[in-house]
C-alpha cells in the first residue's frame, strides 16, 4: 500500500506539472489580447487625440540685444524671457465617452477648461527701452488635434482669438496670442480668461506654473488615478464620478528655473514637461488584468481539487484513475479559457459567473459518474462552487488578497491534516 500511495502521489504531481502547460498557454493568450487592446487604443489615439498635458498660459518675450566682443565688434543676440502668472486658477470639467474598434474600446474625454491667470507687468518695464520683437501669450498643448471649437481668450477684458502654434521650437505644439508691448506697459496687471475645449484619451494633466496654482477638476469617471508630482489636497470619489482639488506654490514647483533651462540654447525641456499634476482615467473593470490574476491561482485550485480526490481514495478506499485526474484538471484549465473569451463580450463579473457555473456543473456530473454517487456529485458541486466563490473574493479584494489566500491555504492544510492524522501511511496490517 505504501508503494501504491507513493506512486499515486508522484503521478498526481506529474499531472499537475503537465496541466500547468495549458495554463501557461492561456496566460500567453491573455498577454496577447491585452497587447492587442493597447495597440487598438494607440490606433484610436493616432486617429483622434491622445494623452494631454497643458503648459500655460505664460508670456513669452523676445528682444534683440546688442553686444560687443573682445575685439570691439558689435553683434546681436536674441534674448528670450518667460513670464509666469502670479496666480493661476483652473477649473476643468471632464465628460468621458468610449470609442470601439471591434470588441476593443478606448476611454476618451472632452474637457471644458476655464482658466484665469494674472500677470504682473513689473518685469515688462525692463523691456521699455529694448528692441522687443515678439510678445506672445502662449499655451503649449501635448496633442493639438484635441483643441476644440470654442476655445478663446479674453485679455484685459478684450476678446482675442488664438493662433495656431506657440512659435517656440522647444514647445512647438499649442496656441498663442500676439500682444503689443506698448499696451502692456500701460497696465499694472494683465488679467486673462481662457476658455479651452480639449479632447484627449485616458490622461489629463497641467503644469502648475503660477506662483500660486489652484486646480479643480470634476469628472463623470468613478476610477481616477491621480498622477504627477503633486497629489490633490481634497478628493471626493463616488460611483458616478469624482471631484479633486490641487494647490501649489512656486516654492514647491521651481517652474521659473525649468523654463529657463527649456528656453536656453540646450533646450532641455523634459523636466518641465514632467512637472505636472492631473489624473489617469483608469479602467476599473480591466478584464484582462483580472483574468491574469485568476490564472495565478490555477495551481492552488488544482492542488485543492486533486487533494480532495486523493482524500477520497484514502478515506473511501476507492481508486481513481490518473486519466480521471487528467480530465478534471483539463476542465479546470478550460474554465480560465472560458473566462477570458466571455469577459471580452460580457464583462468580467458575468463571465466569471457563467464560466464557474459551467465548469462546476461539468465537474460535478463527471464526479457523480466517476464515483457512482449523485450525492457525492452534488457535494462536489457545492465544494467547487465555494472554491470559485473564494477565488472571486480574492480577485476582488486587492488589498487583502494575500491575507485571504494565506488563510485559505492554512485552512485546507489543517483540514487535510485533521482528516488523515490517524491514517497508517506505512500500510501495515495494524
Amino acid at each position: 500500500m505504501r508503494q501504491k500511495l507513493g506512486n499515486k502521489l508522484l503521478i498526481i504531481a506529474g499531472l499537475t506539472l503537465v496541466l500547468l502547460v495549458p495554463i501557461m498557454l492561456i496566460k500567453g493568450l491573455i498577454f496577447e489580447r491585452s497587447a492587442r487592446l493597447s495597440e487598438v487604443q494607440q490606433e484610436i489615439a493616432r486617429s483622434s487625440s491622445g494623452e494631454q498635458t497643458v503648459i500655460g498660459p505664460f508670456l513669452y518675450v523676445e528682444s534683440l540685444v546688442q553686444k560687443n566682443n573682445d575685439q570691439g565688434q558689435s553683434y546681436t543676440i536674441v534674448n528670450k524671457q518667460v513670464i509666469l502668472p502670479d496666480e493661476l486658477t483652473w477649473q476643468a470639467d471632464l465628460t468621458t465617452f468610449e470609442k470601439y474598434r471591434g470588441i476593443y474600446k478606448a476611454n476618451l474625454y472632452r474637457s471644458q477648461n476655464s482658466i484665469n491667470a494674472t500677470f504682473s507687468t513689473k518685469m515688462l518695464q525692463t523691456y521699455a527701452d529694448m528692441n522687443v520683437t515678439k510678445v506672445n501669450l502662449v499655451m503649449a498643448v501635448e496633442d493639438i488635434r484635441g483643441i476644440g471649437v470654442g476655445s478663446e481668450v479674453k485679455l484685459a477684458g478684450e476678446q482675442r482669438s488664438f493662433l495656431p502654434g506657440t512659435q517656440l521650437k522647444q514647445l512647438a505644439d499649442g496656441v498663442h496670442v500676439p500682444l503689443e508691448m506698448s499696451a502692456l506697459l500701460e497696465l499694472e496687471t494683465l488679467t486673462t480668461q481662457v476658455t479651452l475645449n480639449l479632447q484627449g484619451m485616458t490622461r489629463f494633466a497641467i503644469a502648475p506654473i503660477g506662483e500660486e496654482t489652484h486646480f479643480s477638476m470634476n469628472a463623470d469617471w468613478p476610477h481616477p488615478s491621480f498622477v504627477g508630482d503633486y497629489l490633490p489636497i481634497a478628493t471626493d470619489i463616488e460611483n458616478n464620478g469624482f471631484t479633486a482639488n490641487w494647490q501649489t506654490s512656486f516654492f514647491a514647483t521651481n517652474m521659473q528655473d525649468m523654463f529657463a533651462n527649456c528656453m536656453s540654447s540646450k533646450g532641455i525641456c523634459n523636466d518641465l514637461r514632467e512637472r505636472n499634476l492631473g489624473v489617469n482615467l483608469v479602467d476599473g473593470v480591466d478584464h484582462y488584468l483580472k483574468s491574469h490574476r485568476a490564472t495565478n491561482y490555477a495551481t492552488l485550485v488544482l492542488f485543492l481539487v486533486f487533494s480532495s480526490f486523493f482524500l477520497l481514495e484514502i478515506l473511501r478506499k476507492e481508486a481513481i484513475h490518473p486519466v480521471q485526474y487528467g480530465f478534471v484538471g483539463l476542465a479546470i484549465a478550460v474554465f480560465y479559457l472560458l473566462l477570458v473569451s466571455l469577459s471580452e463580450h460580457f464583462g468580467f463579473n458575468l463571465a466569471y459567473g457563467v464560466s464557474a457555473l459551467a465548469s462546476g456543473l461539468l465537474l460535478s456530473i463527471y464526479v457523480a459518474g466517476m464515483l457512482r454517487s449523485s450525492k457525492q456529485g452534488g457535494l462536489f458541486f457545492i465544494g467547487i462552487s465555494m472554491l470559485y466563490g473564494v477565488l472571486f473574493s480574492l480577485l476582488s479584494a486587492e488589498d487583502y488578497a494575500l491575507l485571504m489566500g494565506a488563510i485559505l491555504v492554512f485552512a485546507v492544510l489543517s483540514l487535510i491534516m485533521m482528516l488523515t492524522r490517524k491514517f497508517n501511511w506505512y500500510g501495515s496490517n495494524e
